[in-house]
Parts: C-alpha cells; sequence; structure tokens
C-alpha cells in the first residue's frame, strides 16, 4: 500500500474554504452581510434596509411604516384654502379698520409707508393669533369651521410648543420682507399642491405637521 501524503501542489487536492480577510467590510463568514442589511451593519436610524422604523419621522413611503397609520384622512387642498380665507378676514379686516380710524387721512393707493406698516401689524397679529390657537388646540377658527386640524405627523398630537408657533412663524412672518416675503409665502401656501405624500407646505415640512380631518 501507498503511503505517499498529498502534494500541496495537487490541484485535485480538497481543501477547507479560508476564512474571509480581518478586513472584510461583511466581516461574516464567506463575505456574508451582518444581520440589519447593507455592509454597515444594523441601519442607525432604526429602519433597516427601507428606513421605515421609528427613528424616521416619515416613515417608508413604500407603505412599510405609514405614520398616518390611525389618523383621520388627510384635509383636503380646498378645505384648507377656505380656512385660510377665514383666518386672514377675521384679523386683517378688524386691524385694517382700526388703522384707517387711527389716520383718517390714510389712502392706501398713495401712502406706501403706512401701507407698509399695516401689512406688518396684520402679519404679526396673525402670527399671535395662529400659534395661541395650534398651540392650545390644534385649530384656528377657519380651521374649526371647515372641520380640518394640525397634528404632528409623527403622531398625531396637537403641536404644541416650539412645532405650533414655528409653523405659524414660518407662514406669516416672512410677509414681513418687502417682495421677497410675499413670493416666498405664495411658494409657501402653494407647494401643498404638488407635495407628496402628506400634502405639506413649507411651514408643515418646518414643524413637521399634517392637515388632517377633524372629527366631526
Amino acid at each position: 500500500m501507498s503511503t505517499e501524503q498529498p502534494r500541496d501542489d495537487d490541484p485535485f487536492q480538497k481543501r477547507p474554504p479560508e476564512p474571509p480577510p480581518a478586513g472584510s467590510p461583511y466581516g461574516g463568514p464567506y463575505g456574508s452581510p451582518p444581520p440589519g442589511g447593507g455592509p454597515y451593519g444594523d441601519d442607525p436610524y432604526g429602519g433597516g434596509a427601507r428606513g421605515g422604523g421609528p427613528g424616521n419621522p416619515y416613515g417608508d413611503q413604500y407603505g412599510a411604516s405609514d405614520p398616518l397609520a390611525g389618523m383621520p384622512p388627510l384635509a383636503s387642498r380646498l378645505r384648507r384654502l377656505v380656512a385660510r380665507i377665514i383666518d386672514g378676514l377675521l384679523v386683517s379686516v378688524p386691524i385694517s379698520l382700526i388703522f384707517s380710524l387711527a389716520w383718517r387721512d390714510y389712502d392706501p393707493w398713495n401712502d406706501n409707508a403706512k401701507s407698509t406698516s399695516l401689512s406688518i401689524v396684520i402679519a404679526v397679529v396673525y402670527f399671535c393669533y395662529e400659534g395661541m390657537m395650534l398651540t392650545s388646540r390644534g385649530q384656528t377658527v377657519g380651521k374649526m369651521a371647515m372641520k380640518i386640524r394640525v397634528a404632528m405627523l409623527d403622531n398625531g398630537a396637537i403641536p404644541a410648543g416650539r412645532a405650533g408657533w414655528t409653523r405659524a412663524a414660518v407662514y406669516s412672518l416672512p410677509e414681513v420682507v418687502p417682495c421677497c416675503g410675499f413670493l416666498f409665502w405664495l411658494v409657501n401656501v402653494l407647494w401643498c399642491t404638488w407635495d407628496k405624500p402628506y400634502q405639506q407646505c413649507l411651514h408643515d415640512k418646518a414643524a413637521k405637521t399634517v392637515v388632517v380631518s377633524a372629527a366631526q
């Protein structure tokens, strides 16, 4: 019987597979990725490969995690527009009347300085009005009339504290800046017409809120 040992250079000699090098980015046997998906292990935001976990307030737009689950449906854009018109008239008409009584010779077509001052006063008062209403109940008078409300995107709660005031500030205060402020306001209010999937305006994105139907 031959006692010759197999040679190291024998191409038919079976050897066990070698482990991956120590510097392999996957770190698992034979280069397989570790749990959590991707070469860097678990998703630091808690959502794995899809990003739909609790660390992502906007969830997975493909349906893995919908932050609107369990909340009322989104409010229609028409109801939001009518609510804004109601609130705008509620604030601007009384202030304009008081302003006209204080300056009886005021001509809005020829007195640009006073017109600018009136616009600033209306914007500041509207900011205070909306900030207080949103942080206390999530609705302004116009939103109550149209049966809609503002909710936090991640949990549907009232935007109390900073969120409500941020939303009010981004909507109303840019109007105190001549020309540029109005352009920003216009882009802001139109943003919800093409925003997907939550129909947010820029002030909603800043505060992480959505507008939903209120309980009947």
